[in-house]
């Protein structure tokens, strides 16, 4: 019975689970505000970094956004159809796609913006200023870890 309640209360202090129960409590927020203007959470990524880093290929969106390639493909698309982002070919290399955020995408986003940022206060307010800066701080230190086989938790 014991070893039971450990398991348990190590599930519940799962730092990934922890993680992934903060992003939907803030992300509960942010998705009706998007769904009244026809716009998916990784719709929206994409948009707010080409609008917040100029033109860009394909690939580093997908880094910058956090979207794998296939999904990006099929965003594309339909963003580029919907008017919010261009795509060209690179003239230097020509494999090479270049997108950016279009006069519509950025109508889009300065449209969304306050509602946006009336959630952040209201987060602000409830969770307190300095928490939301130092939890920020904390997870960028977090991410930098990557953990991606070049070294793990505790190798110097």
């Amino acid at each position: 019975m014991l070893e039971l309640k450990t398991n348990v209360t190590e599930r519940r202090r799962s730092l990934a689970i922890g993680l992934l129960r903060a992003r939907e409590a803030v992300m509960s927020h942010f998705r009706p505000i998007l769904a009244n203007h026809d716009v998916t959470e990784q719709q929206w990524r994409v948009m707010r970094v080409l609008h917040e880093t100029g033109t860009l290929d394909a690939s580093e969106v997908a880094d910058k956004a956090f979207i794998l390639a296939p999904s990006l493909t099929r965003m594309i698309k339909s963003l580029e159809e919907r008017g919010f982002i261009t795509k060209h070919k690179d003239k230097a290399d020509g494999r090479r796609v270049l997108l950016r955020i279009a006069p519509a995408g950025t109508a889009m986003i300065e449209e969304v913006m306050p509602d946006s940022r009336r959630v952040y206060a209201e987060i602000d307010a409830r969770f307190g200023r300095e928490r939301v800066d130092a939890l920020l701080d904390m997870l960028d230190d977090l991410a930098s870890l990557k953990l991606d086989g070049a070294t793990t938790i505790g190798e110097e």
